[in-house]
């Protein structure tokens, strides 16, 4: 079928208009000698039927979760989606939405936002969120340089522990700004509490850290606080938290964050071989003039009736870009829209009952583990979803093996730590079975 609208009567018709004989006088003012010649080395064009056939035979080339039993996390999570998710994004008012600017017009894209809001600050204790952030990693990066346009200081400490795909955005945006990033190491898989004490002075913002962090374990956020906000310090509390966890760990607010930031792709969206993701980003009532992105907020019209608008949005990111403390204007209302139908639906205690399964089924799958020759847990600290394990034979080599039966492995985090490698960070969710994870561990044992 040709799917090219002009016919050659068209394309004539065409030159003729603007006194040209072929299209390739469009082109004469490009050198012959950068000009490709002859026929692209590509197969003859195919029927839609056979394009479909040939897709599917590319498509199954791919493993997925459908046919592997994964326990791959390090950022991207496999979650249950409520069936409902994905019924109310094909509705053609939320998959074709843009950026809500006339509210006359966006009244839905504008109320998917304000829940949105609405539910991470339920989840994280703050006073404010927005909505816009592109993923955790971004919105982290954001969380620098707001908190170094709020304290004046120039100069950020992250913890090693924290994602090292999230350190090196945060690094390339500091980058752009002349902002210093210390990073202080870790002790028995957590920040090193006296390092971070030792590297605290006058010139820091703020200091990041995750809760979970990446290697899944538990960060003890009472004395981290107590560090960072030593007496007369104006420095600013940056967690970057797993939203699903504060379904049975302590908020935020709690302990005393002042910006919380974090990626909600684990609830309703897939994982989609990595993206898109959706950021979340809240902050104390102190900060919210400096927030990045947009807030949408509930109000009345002229008859009293509810409705909803964007209530704050910083015009320096759209017309006075030089002056501006972020440049973020993008929208991720969709991803948004599906993580607010899968808190909604499972609701307080569903969110609370999936918290509690990842952290037995982790546990069990960690424990089970441990039992085998050559495997031994990394850390003694307490862990959430993920773990990490440490085995005498190449981790590389074991993954290859157990892909064979159909298991998704670890990932090796030497990659990323030198000191550790050999060391794998698998991660167990609430949709494993016990028959998926003892696959895993029968899968492990035979291993040759």
């Amino acid at each position: 079928m040709n799917y090219i609208p002009h016919t050659e009567a068209d394309r004539k018709e065409m030159l003729a208009k603007i006194g040209i004989e072929s299209k390739e006088q469009l082109f004469d003012q490009i050198p012959n000698s950068v000009k490709f010649e002859g026929e692209l080395n590509l197969p003859a064009g195919i029927s839609e039927l056979e394009l479909k056939r040939l897709m599917k035979e590319i498509n199954l080339k791919n493993g997925d979760t459908e046919r592997f039993n994964s326990f791959l996390g390090a950022g991207t999570y496999e979650h249950y989606i409520p069936s409902v998710v994905g019924h109310i994004l094909q509705r053609s008012e939320f998959y074709t939405a843009y950026t809500p600017y006339q509210p006359e017009i966006s009244q839905g894209t504008l109320q998917v936002i304000y829940e949105f809001q609405s539910l991470i600050c339920e989840l994280t204790g703050m006073d404010v969120a927005n909505a816009s952030m592109y993923d955790g990693a971004s919105a982290a990066a954001e969380a620098v340089f707001m908190a170094c346009g709020q304290t004046k200081n120039n100069k950020v400490v992250i913890s090693t522990t924290v994602h090292p795909e999230y350190r090196q955005v945060v690094n390339t945006y500091a980058a752009t700004k002349g902002i210093e990033v210390v990073e202080v190491g870790m002790k028995d898989g957590t920040t090193d509490l006296d390092a971070l004490a030792g590297v605290m002075d006058d010139d820091v913002a703020a200091v990041l850290f995750q809760q979970p962090n990446f290697f899944g374990c538990l960060e003890d956020t009472e004395e981290i606080n107590k560090i960072v906000k030593q007496k007369g310090s104006k420095r600013l509390l940056v967690p970057i938290v797993d939203p699903i966890s504060l379904g049975i760990l302590r908020p935020p607010a709690d302990y005393g964050a002042d910006i919380v930031v974090g990626d909600a792709q684990g609830f309703g969206n897939s994982m989609s071989y990595g993206g898109p993701h959706v950021g979340f980003f809240a902050v104390t009532k102190k900060l919210v003039r400096k927030i990045p992105g947009r807030v949408a907020g509930r109000t009345v019209d002229k008859d009293g009736k509810p409705g909803f608008v964007l209530t704050l949005q910083a015009r320096e990111q759209h017309i006075r870009r030089d002056k501006a403390t972020s440049n973020i204007c993008s929208n991720q209302a969709l991803a948004a829209l599906a993580a607010t139908i899968a808190m909604v639906t499972l609701g307080k205690q569903g969110i609370q009952d999936l918290a509690s399964q990842c952290i037995k089924k982790a546990n069990y799958t960690l424990e089970r583990l441990c039992k085998l020759k050559g495997v031994e847990r990394a850390f003694t600290k307490p862990i959430f979803k993920e773990f990490v394990v440490k085995t005498e034979d190449n981790i590389d080599n074991t993954n290859k093996q157990l892909l064979k039966n159909n298991i998704i492995g670890g990932l090796n985090i030497g990659c990323f730590y030198s000191e550790l490698n050999n060391h794998a960070l698998l991660c167990v969710t609430e949709v494993k079975s016990k028959q998926q994870i003892d696959e895993l561990i029968a899968a492990w044992e035979g291993l040759k």
